[in-house]
């Protein structure tokens, strides 16, 4: 008998935050989607029939676009709901829509706001539900970021990544925690009111302690990235906090990520930014455009993480490596 990968215990499971996936089974996954990857835009029909129901609450480029278009090159169909049509928490109940698109489709994206409504939706649909972006958490990032680093590297466990900013935000959450899983050290540069609580520093360390991982926040940027393998950064004001964006720049003005900053780390580390991104605020342009840069890279593997994710979801992955 030819043993499946640790990704196909995924199948009918939902993904709301990375900790929702083992160590073996993120490993396995981002496997799956260099493999798919390999294959470029190659049409193929291992979720023929299936079709994908989008709902999005937040403006959307690429976690729309890479979702459907990656359901689409998988064989399936990708079907984009707007929030505002559908009024969960107002006309519906997270539970009675979550019902009612599962008797649609084969699997639900839902793009938010606040999480808890998400965890009561996936609670109450019968089809796997994928969070696009949540205030607490952004999955489909961190597996993305966690492919591109591994394509720059050849190797996720051992590295270090600084995140520099709101080091409290859903894409710094989810980052961390993949990597700590990965068995990669996290470093935070934040000020006090941006920082990570310790609890979430704990929790980091026992997810990544088979591999001795660390997780430590600095109020220096220039402490923070010092020899690190991985600058990241991220908006000072996600959307939807738009009120807090004079308070946010205010403290967060000495984290910009520029030359300077990035010649604390070392000499080979990568620049990542999750888009969209605010030239002249969180990061200069000198470094967001230039040599050291993979946001494209990252932008691209959303594409190729979420086809893997879709699989895993939706299939027992018998034939998808072939």
């Amino acid at each position: 008998m030819i043993a499946l990968p640790a990704a196909a215990r995924l199948r009918g499971r939902n993904v709301l935050r990375v900790t929702d996936l083992g160590a073996d089974e993120l490993a396995s996954l981002l496997s799956l989607a260099s493999t798919l990857k390999e294959r470029g835009r190659e049409q193929m029909v291992l979720l023929r029939g299936k079709t994908l129901v989008m709902l999005f609450e937040k403006p959307s480029l690429r976690t729309r676009v890479s979702f459907e278009a990656g359901m689409t090159q998988l064989g399936g169909h990708a079907i984009a709901v707007n929030g505002s049509d559908v009024g969960i928490g107002t006309r519906e109940t997270p539970e009675d829509a979550a019902r009612v698109l599962s008797r649609y489709g084969d699997a639900i994206v839902y793009r938010t706001h606040a999480h808890e409504p998400l965890v009561r939706f996936a609670g109450a649909a019968t089809v796997p539900t994928i969070n696009a972006l949540s205030e607490a958490a952004h999955p489909c990032q961190a597996l993305a970021d966690l492919l591109t680093i591994r394509e720059r590297f050849g190797t996720l466990q051992g590295l270090r990544i600084a995140f520099v900013g709101d080091a409290r935000n859903n894409v710094a959450v989810s980052v961390a925690e993949a990597a700590a899983l990965a068995g990669m050290s996290i470093t935070f540069a934040a000020p006090v009111t941006h920082r990570p609580s310790d609890a979430f520093l704990s929790r980091l360390v026992k997810l990544g302690e088979p591999h001795g991982v660390t997780a430590r926040a600095f109020t220096s940027p220039i402490r923070a990235v010092r020899d690190v393998d991985v600058v990241y950064t991220d908006v000072w004001t996600s959307m939807g906090d738009e009120q807090f964006a004079e308070r946010n720049f205010a403290a967060l003005r000495p984290y910009q990520v520029d030359a300077a900053l990035m010649g604390a780390a070392a000499g080979h580390a990568l620049f990542m930014h999750c888009l969209p991104a605010h030239r002249g605020e969180e990061v200069t342009a000198d470094v967001i455009d230039g040599a050291r840069s993979v946001v494209f890279d990252q932008a691209e593997n959303r594409l190729h993480a979420q086809k893997a994710l879709l699989l895993a979801l939706l299939t027992d992955l018998r034939g998808v490596t072939d």
